[in-house]
């Protein structure tokens, strides 16, 4: 399969729960969709350092911390309030409670982008997010349905796993099975060789 030139279009976002045991162990829940995917904007965090000497700069680098951005949706389903959101639904009322006490619960977030040839598929291993605002509009007219957007902040793994993407050379059943589970990354991935060091006079 060819790389795509171009992509365009947000689908399939899903997002699975992520969870600690007691020997500290990640795992992921089962992926859930959120529906109605509107807008996915997130930029690369991480600082660049420079250094300079001799008149030139002599070092550079820059850290990976992860991305930041925003998340559009047409409206927070009832799944992400409750699992990640940590609202409490009131079984007896049926009323939906928002405590400041409790925290939103981190999350990986899947995701994919059309392309002219296929669509590449995202998992972002490690997210939190920002509590949706309250927003509403008469109705004129026309009818303008109102999104809501939360702030999404992808930060690197314990082990520095931040994100992955399938490519063209993706197997069939990876690929397929993408919001089934969430892909575990292989230890050649979180544990890489260190760099080595050139032999002197080498």
């Amino acid at each position: 399969m060819t790389e795509n030139k171009v992509k365009f279009g947000l689908k399939n976002v899903h997002f699975a729960l992520i969870q600690q045991g007691e020997d500290g162990a990640i795992t992921f829940g089962t992926p859930k969709r959120i529906p109605g995917a509107v807008n996915l904007s997130l930029a690369a965090q991480g600082e660049s350092t420079e250094s300079y000497a001799d008149d030139i700069l002599y070092y550079a680098t820059a850290a990976n911390t992860g991305y930041q951005g925003d998340l559009e949706i047409a409206r927070v389903p009832q799944s992400f309030r409750v699992d990640v959101l940590r609202e409490q639904l009131d079984a007896e009322s049926g009323v939906m409670f928002e405590n400041a006490a409790l925290e939103p619960a981190p999350f990986a977030l899947l995701f994919e982008f059309n392309g002219d040839v296929n669509a590449t598929r995202h998992i972002l291993y490690h997210c939190t997010t920002s509590r949706p605002g309250v927003n509403g509009a008469t109705t004129t007219r026309t009818k303008e349905p109102q999104t809501d957007t939360m702030t999404i902040t992808a930060a690197p793994r314990a082990d520095g796993i931040v994100k992955a993407s399938t490519t063209p050379s993706t197997k069939a059943a990876t690929y397929q099975g993408w919001y089934q589970s969430v892909l575990v990354p292989p230890e050649g991935v979180t544990n890489p060789p260190a760099p080595t060091t050139p032999e002197a006079g080498g």
